[in-house]
């Protein structure tokens, strides 16, 4: 069953239990998040370890310094005397840069500058207190997400093959006209689709044009042929 320690105290933790620091001044907001991560469906999933101020918190992280870390989760106050729940998050954060630990602010005013200020140091989640069942969903996936980061560390091979350029295929490599081919081709190409733009747009005036040359040679015709039955009655009809 989980259960929360006094600072500097001894007690061995089960695998896979998720170890929480609760750093709060107010002895209610610090009762609330023991009862609520170590009773119902989260006993056995949490090890509470609860302290008063930002101060001890630090002392007790200094505890462990050089070794493995001893804490999970950091669950902190945002405003505490003294040293504030972002001073931590910002102290937590710097202890080790590469496996830094999970911290989550709480506080009791919804504030979106204080949000969005905890977010951008680092923060995995901001909570409005009081702290509820509901939270404790995001509790656990701000645990599993460091859990998996520290079982499948990035492999340094990725990371080159990564940065591997792009190396072109023999037939590609031997032939240095290949360049020169692809630029002629895109250029016929370009051509191509400018001759269909410009085409679409005159479309309408050839069509015209073309109309009326159909009608003058009409007219021309029709005119022919009058002059050839008689000219006489074109004589007059023009008088």
């Amino acid at each position: 069953m989980a259960m929360a320690m006094a600072v500097g105290g001894g007690a061995e933790v089960e695998e896979g239990v998720t170890r929480v620091l609760v750093v709060d001044d107010s002895p209610v907001d610090r009762r609330v998040a023991q009862l609520l991560l170590s009773s119902g469906s989260c006993a056995g999933s949490f090890h509470v370890i609860a302290v008063d101020s930002a101060k001890k918190a630090m002392e007790f992280l200094g505890l462990k310094d050089g070794k493995e870390q001893a804490i999970d989760m950091v669950l902190t106050d945002y405003c505490m005397p003294e040293m504030t729940g972002y001073d931590l998050l910002k102290a937590v954060k710097a202890l080790n840069p590469r496996k830094p630990i999970p911290v989550i602010v709480m506080s009791s005013e919804d504030e979106p500058q204080r949000i969005s200020r905890c977010l951008s140091a680092g923060a995995e989640d901001f909570i409005v207190k009081p702290l509820q069942s509901k939270d404790v969903q995001r509790l656990r996936n701000c645990s599993a997400a460091r859990s998996s980061n520290r079982a499948s560390p990035p492999c340094e091979c990725d990371a080159a093959a990564k940065r591997k350029p792009l190396v072109l295929p023999p037939s590609a490599a031997a032939s240095p006209s290949l360049p020169r081919r692809a630029s002629f081709a895109g250029g016929v190409a370009m051509v191509l689709h400018s001759s269909r733009v410009e085409l679409s747009q005159h479309l309408p005036l050839l069509l015209k044009l073309v109309v009326l040359a159909y009608a003058v040679v009409c007219v021309g015709e029709l005119l022919h042929r009058w002059s050839s039955r008689g000219g006489c009655s074109l004589a007059l009809w023009c008088a």
